[in-house]
């Protein structure tokens, strides 16, 4: 069973609409919370996604337009005036896009609207890499061994070298494994540090980077914490989510098997200790590097995760709801002793890509979506029957996530729902996740952020000897001069014509 919903005093909300300037399944999300708490949920939209979920299902709708599908999202203020235009007191602004824009979150609030997320200052602060890595290290938490580019740009490759290989490079405003570089030879560092300022530009508008030493095949483990705005910070436990490609996540969970009860007590209290340091209100997520029993701060993601659902499938909070309250000022319905983790719940992120080509994503149109609807399965899908899928956006079309009374239950549900659900009209990856789930090191929970490298023989399914034998006959009697010898008839049996004994 998942965790119970837990009840809260019910709120009496300041505002009685909330636009969602978002897409996809986490739009979708969105509008069911604020459809449950009595509030009208509105939502803005490119006409790419009119035949959304969302956009079908909210009772207000704004389009907006850019050059791009993307830039359209990314138009604040186009969205505050949709938010204008239908009366909404609040804007959420999801995942991704605007989500952890301090210049938005700041428009946001000088329209007299509540942005529901953390502060403008907390955005600059923790969302800034190099400001949140120097803060957490001011205040005593742990960080890995690293240099900064901004403290003196002349040496920052010399103070690189000095930290020692492999290094890992990120973009300071990055996000999303986007400019990140893993430099393992002295000889590369110059390249790589020009490639990952060119693609931190063309990502964030920010070229700037810091280095860190980089832990080979870590664990990445993320503690998602809560805060409002009259002093109280809640943690709700960690997830695991060191199973990535591309340093992009492809499998969730929580608890993370790594970890004894020890471990998870100081990694939560260490990540609880930051936001509450960085007086953090409304929903984040502090995110550690762990290996051989230490653990290093990584960085702080200010907003809503992709994976939120599985801290809810354990601990029973609905965190959309407690973003809601939060904005509306009210404190937190909870201590940190009320909370607890009951099962197991593992998240798989359906995309539409081809892990054999690379995990390259594809195109097409949803002919069929059916999902089984298995005991403890929760579906997540930003997608409809007869929608077109582009390159447009980020390849990710729902989300599957399981829960059960242990991980090994999760898991077998987890490969039974993924055996269970069906879309059709476009190459996914979910063969690919049935693998993986059901690959042996994983049962064992022996995953790390190299896993998918470690284990190439996931990203396709080998295929039997005899079925090789004949595709490659279809494929050698489909070629025309082939087919052509084949049908030939050698003399003298050629001039016998019809005869026959």
């Amino acid at each position: 069973m998942t965790a119970p919903q837990r009840e809260i005093t019910p709120t009496r909300f300041p505002f009685d609409t909330v636009l969602i300037a978002n897409r996809g399944e986490i739009a979708l999300r969105i509008l069911k919370t604020v459809e449950a708490l009595g509030l009208t949920g509105a939502v803005v939209y490119h006409e790419v996604d009119a035949d959304a979920p969302a956009v079908r299902a909210a009772k207000q709708k704004v389009e907006i337009t850019g050059a791009t599908p993307v830039a359209a999202y990314l138009d604040g203020a186009q969205i505050i005036a949709a938010a204008r235009q239908v009366g909404a007191g609040a804007i959420h602004p999801g995942y991704g896009f605007l989500s952890e824009n301090a210049g938005f979150a700041r428009a946001v609030a000088a329209a007299g609207l509540r942005f529901v997320g953390p502060t403008p200052e907390a955005i600059e602060l923790m969302g800034d890499k190099v400001r949140a890595r120097a803060f957490v290290q001011q205040h005593g938490f742990p960080v890995a061994p690293s240099v900064i580019e901004d403290d003196d740009p002349a040496t920052f490759a010399e103070r690189a070298r000095a930290v020692g290989f492999p290094l890992l490079i990120k973009p300071s405003a990055g996000g999303g494994g986007k400019g990140m570089r893993i430099v393992r030879e002295p000889a590369a560092l110059a390249e790589e540090i020009v490639r990952a300022r060119s693609e931190g530009q063309r990502y964030f508008g920010d070229g700037r980077l810091y280095v860190e030493r980089y832990v080979e095949n870590p664990r990445h483990i993320e503690v998602q914490v809560l805060g409002d705005a009259h002093g109280n910070v809640v943690h709700l436990f960690e997830r695991e989510c060191s199973v990535q490609r591309r340093f992009q996540k492809i499998i969730e969970e929580t608890p993370s098997p790594a970890l004894s009860a020890q471990e998870r007590t100081r990694i939560c209290k260490t990540a609880a200790g930051i936001a509450r340091a960085a007086g953090y209100r409304n929903a984040g997520t502090v995110e550690f590097i762990y290996g051989a029993g230490a653990f290093y701060f990584l960085e702080m993601n200010t907003r809503l995760q992709v994976e939120h659902p599985v801290t809810e499938m354990v601990t029973g909070i609905d965190l959309v709801r407690e973003q809601l309250r939060v904005a509306a000022g009210e404190p937190l319905g909870f201590a940190q002793g009320d909370i607890a983790s009951q099962g197991h719940a593992i998240e798989c992120r359906i995309y539409a890509e081809s892990p054999a080509r690379g995990f390259t994503p594809t195109t097409g149109r949803a002919l069929m979506i059916r999902d089984a609807a298995l005991p403890g399965t929760r579906l997540d899908i930003g997608i409809s029957e007869g929608q077109a899928i582009t390159t447009a956006f980020d390849p990710m079309l729902a989300k599957l996530i399981v829960h059960g009374k242990d991980r090994e239950e999760a898991r077998q549900r987890a490969l039974a729902a993924l055996r269970a659900f069906v879309l059709l009209g476009c190459e996914t990856n979910i063969a690919f996740l049935r693998r993986l789930i059901a690959h042996a090191a994983f049962r064992d929970g022996d995953v790390h952020t190299g896993f998918i490298d470690a284990h190439p023989e996931i990203a396709s399914e080998p295929v039997p000897e005899a079925t090789r034998h004949r595709l490659l006959a279809i494929a050698a009697l489909a070629a025309r001069p082939v087919r052509d010898a084949a049908d030939a008839m050698p003399q003298p049996h050629g001039a016998m014509g019809g005869w026959r004994n």
